[in-house]
């Protein structure tokens, strides 16, 4: 029976979107944003140095279709990115009015979202006074920190300190439909913040707020603060089946590599794997090895996005990607006779735009392991028909 690989690259988008003039950084359009092509651009122009230098060099993706697939989308040429396609390939378009994590996933997985998110205002304060009062009470403390739109590592810069001194939880919100809470893993304690987190979810849910987030930090203000990878998402569950249910309800077993369990609240998944890109890696390599035949792995490397995106650090996305490109080459050889892999994306963020947020635009499909051909210019949730008549599983109303 075959097997299929889903593997989506967070936030590596190849412009085009029609839509993009509907969605904004601060008070610019994302008109033109382009993530892999204005990267490869840079590389091209000696702007991407840090760490790496030269051409942005993506061979196994580029034979796959990645070049062929920017220039389907945007018309736009990505230096490097010139070769010709030997796998499956095209780009997707995505309608759910929303240009985050859930809506990207949701889609991909045959669900468009049915709904608009619920955004806080950029002010401060960001949030209603009554859920201050609910953090505070199911926290057992006095008040909280912050209460702003924040960049995760710049408001525990900020904050840390007196959340330190004082025990207070900082929460924050970004341009996404998310609700954050930050605290020091050891001083606060994980589980307390966790506990937080899952018992306040469901009142943002009601508010149709995407997700709450956990965010544990560690450190001292002497020696600084840093992130941990114990990240929790608390999502709303999708309000129809996905591909994950459509799976398992045929007899496949699905795994959750990275953040998947937490994106679908473990709709339809029966194993999570959860670690740093590095170590997600490992994780899905060793599932092309041992998974089951007509099980589906639905994978997601979040640190282009993460740590490189937001950021607008070029260089910092050039080498996640130069890396991703040389481990899914030594993975592709593993793939046993009838397997489907297929690499798509989420969403973009352009670390060459203005803003911090990601940035819409369309996604590259690629497919290894079923020949070659284009598929031209599809939806998100074509992906998961894709997916689905590999395993040859029926979708659920």
């Amino acid at each position: 029976m075959p097997r299929a690989f889903l593997v989506v690259m967070d936030s590596v988008g190849i412009g085009g979107a029609p839509d993009a003039d509907r969605f904004f950084n601060g008070d610019t359009p994302d008109t033109g944003a382009n993530t892999l092509a204005h990267i490869a651009e840079a590389c091209a122009q000696g702007r991407a140095e840090e760490g790496r230098s030269g051409p942005l060099h993506l061979p196994v993706l580029d034979g796959l279709g990645l070049g062929a697939a920017i220039r389907l989308a945007s018309g736009s040429a990505a230096p490097g990115l010139e070769a010709e396609p030997k796998g499956r390939w095209g780009a997707a378009t995505e309608v759910s009015p929303g240009k985050d994590t859930p809506s990207g996933h949701w889609e991909l997985a045959g669900l468009p979202v049915p709904w608009d998110w619920h955004y806080f205002p950029d002010t401060v304060p960001a949030f209603p006074e009554p859920l201050m009062r609910r953090v505070a009470e199911i926290a057992g403390v006095e008040g909280t920190l912050a209460n702003r739109h924040a960049s995760g590592t710049a408001v525990i810069e900020a904050f840390g300190e007196e959340h330190l001194r004082a025990g207070w939880p900082i929460c924050y919100t970004s341009a996404d439909s998310v609700f954050q809470i930050a605290a020091h893993e050891e001083v606060f304690g994980l589980d307390r913040l966790l506990h937080l987190c899952e018992t306040l979810a469901p009142d943002l849910h009601a508010m149709k707020v995407g997700r709450v987030i956990a965010r544990p930090f560690v450190g001292t203000p002497e020696t600084g603060f840093t992130r941990t990878t114990n990240r929790r998402d608390y999502a709303i569950a999708p309000p129809a089946p996905v591909l994950t249910d459509w799976v398992q309800s045929a007899g496949g077993r699905v795994y959750g590599v990275g953040k998947i369990g937490d994106i679908f609240s473990m709709t339809g998944i029966d194993e999570v794997r959860k670690g740093s890109d590095a170590v997600l890696m490992g994780h899905l390599s060793d599932l092309v090895a041992e998974a089951e035949d007509g099980s589906l792995t639905f994978a997601n490397f979040v640190e282009f996005d993460s740590l490189y995106g937001h950021r607008r650090d070029i260089s910092g996305y050039a080498r996640a990607l130069e890396w991703f490109d040389a481990e899914i080459g030594k993975l592709l050889p593993q793939l046993r006779a009838g397997d489907m892999l297929l690499l798509t994306a989420d969403h973009g963020n352009d670390p060459s735009w203005v803003g911090t947020d990601h940035t819409r635009e369309r996604v590259p499909v690629l497919i290894a392991g079923q020949g070659g051909g284009e598929l031209g210019l599809i939806g998100f949730n074509d992906v998961a028909g894709l997916v689905a008549r590999h395993l040859g599983v029926t979708p659920l109303d």
